[in-house]
This record gives structure tokens, sequence and C-alpha cells, in this order.
């Protein structure tokens, strides 16, 4: 090696992607409005990447989200969205092809997509449907549900119809707080009936598999703000994923990630996109990203250095903990290495 010779040049996030995937809430959006640095950021990752968007909310059709984006400043087609309950169409099938007759339970967006794959749409069990699809919507009420448990009351295993949910997600952000997700409304069916329903969204693969044969991708990324569905679906389709700190987790989530949902990088913002993401080295136990270094000495965690960056200490400490291979419940952290300066609504402060 030359005296003079130079460390390769960092790569960012966006190098060698062939498409963006982002998450909607708490990636781009909070509410009705743009999270801050979101918008510039995809716009200019648009310049060299394919750009789609990837939601488990099952309340709206994809129209209304390329409207809401393209509102934003965003330029977003309909065909630029990937929704939760197109993945259910996808996955129904192969299980019942149109024109068989579906039981909704959910809003606009989901019987939208069940119409345009040919199916027919019922609200009721006494139309004798031939599967029940369930999505979230604020609307939906405990006589929906009620109808979904009558329809699905035979265990399928003895002659009783499929059961699609588009989701599973306990929560969804909202501008004034977080609120109950579809999951809740799922368990209240599995609740009175002890089923289980067969998931489309994240993080289940076939809403991923639809985003990458729809924009041809190799490489893509996948951008989220949720370990247990964003990252875990991405991980599971094989697709590398950056964890944004502008929704719902924070970082004491990012350090108490199990294997399997851990991302491939961490942001503080999406402006990250577009910058060199540091290298993790590891000499002697100690992780250290730029001036950050963090160890793990039996129960403790130990900040050896903080660096001058937050973000980078956090990315030290989670690679020191996820390599320790000891659940983070029984170690010792201090409180400094989960310091949260990062941005989120106000409306998401006391998660």
């Amino acid at each position: 090696m030359g005296l003079f010779s130079k460390k390769p040049a960092l790569r960012t996030p966006l190098d060698g992607v062939d498409a963006v995937l982002a998450d909607l809430d708490g990636v781009v959006y909070a509410g009705p409005g743009a999270l801050p640095h979101a918008v510039e950021s995809l716009n200019a990752a648009a310049t060299t990447a394919r750009l789609g968007y990837i939601t488990n909310n099952a309340s709206r059709t994809d129209a209304s989200v390329a409207e809401h984006l393209s509102s934003l400043g965003l330029d977003v087609a309909p065909a630029d969205v990937i929704t939760s309950p197109q993945a259910a169409m996808r996955l129904l099938a192969g299980i019942v092809p149109p024109p068989a007759t579906l039981l909704i339970v959910g809003g606009a967006g989901l019987v939208d997509e069940a119409e345009k794959a040919g199916y027919t749409v019922t609200r009721s069990a006494e139309d004798a449907p031939d599967a029940v699809v369930q999505g979230f919507a604020p609307e939906v009420a405990w006589t929906d549900l009620a109808e979904a448990a009558f329809a699905l009351k035979v265990p399928e295993e003895d002659g009783g119809i499929p059961w699609i949910a588009t989701n599973t997600d306990w929560t969804i952000p909202r501008e004034r707080g977080v609120a109950p997700g579809n999951g809740t409304l799922v368990s209240a069916v599995h609740t009175a009936i002890g089923r289980l329903a067969t998931v489309a969204g994240k993080p289940e693969t076939p809403i991923f598999e639809e985003a990458t044969e729809r924009f041809g991708a190799k490489k893509p990324l996948f951008i989220g703000d949720r370990l247990d569905t964003d990252i875990l679906g991405a991980v599971r389709a094989g697709i590398d994923s950056a964890l944004v700190l502008t929704g719902i987790d924070r970082p004491k989530h990012v350090l108490a990630a199990p294997e399997g949902s851990r991302p491939t990088y961490i942001l503080s913002d999406l402006r990250e996109l577009h910058q060199p993401y540091p290298e993790v080295t590891s000499k002697d136990g100690v992780h250290s990203v730029n001036g950050a270094s963090v160890r793990v000495v039996g129960a403790d965690v130990e900040i050896i250095a903080e660096g001058e960056s937050q973000i980078d200490l956090l990315r030290a400490g989670a690679s020191a903990i996820w390599a320790s291979g000891t659940p983070v419940f029984v170690l010792r952290v201090p409180e400094r290495l989960y310091d949260d300066p990062f941005h989120r609504p106000l409306s998401l402060i006391h998660i």
C-alpha cells in the first residue's frame, strides 16, 4: 500500500439503489403535513432512482394518497403508491379468484381495490361471502366486526372461508397522537372466533413483492419508522432498509431491536440519505462510529467516547449491543446512549 493511499470514499445509503420505497406516516408526513426535510430529500432521491410509496393504511385509495403527496410538493401518480389492499388482492387471487364475493371490513381504499380486481363486495355475512378481507378505516364499527365474526365462525380447516387482514399494526399515528390501529380490530375478531388472519401488508412479504415487481427493482431501499413492521418486513423480503427517527420508534427501541428487525441504516432524518454513511469499526470489543465509541462489558454498556453527534453515538451503541448477543433488558444502559434530540411531531412526544 502506498504511503499516501486513500481510504475508499464512504457511500451514501442511496448509492447503487434503483428504487426507493418509502413508508408514509412518520416518514413523509404526520397527519396532513410533511415532516421537515422529507419532501426535498425524496425529490432529490427521485433524480437517480424510481420512487414509490408503501403504506399499510387501507382506508384511502392509491389516487387519494397520490393527491395528498402531490399537495406536499412530491411528484406522485397513483401507480407510484402500493397499498396493503393491493397486496391483499394479490394474495387473495391465488386463494379465491374473482369474481368471488368478499365481505369487506374497512373503507374506500379496500373497496376500491376489491372492485378493481373484479370481486363482488358485500358488508353482510348473510350474502355467503367467499372470503373476509379486513382493513383499517376510522368508520369501522362493532357491527362490521360482528359481521366478520359471523362469516368466519367455521374454522378454515373445517371448510370455513379465508380471512385476509391488510395489516396488523397495533397503533396508527395521527396529528393529535397515537390511536389504535388495525391490529386491535383484527384482534377483536380473533377473540370472538379463535382464528388467525393471513396478513398481506407489512411486515409480511406480499406488499414488498408487489412493489419490487411493479417497479422492476433489483436493488431497492425501503425507508420506515417502525422496527416491528417496516424494518422486519424489509428484512423478510431481503431488502436493505433505513430507519428514520421522525416517527414512532425511538433510540431506545433501536438499541433493543431483535435480530431480524435491525435496519441497514439509522437516520436522523431523510437528509442523511444523501450524506456519506459512516462505517462502524470494531476493535477489542469497542464499536466506533466517527468519534463515538461504545462497548459491552458483562452486563454494562460503557460509553468510551461520546463523539460529536448523537446519531453516531446511537449507531455505535446499537452495533455494540447487537453484537453482544445479550438482550438489552438485562444490560445496564446509560441514559446518554438513548438521548432523543431527533425531530418528531409534538403529538408523538410522549410515546
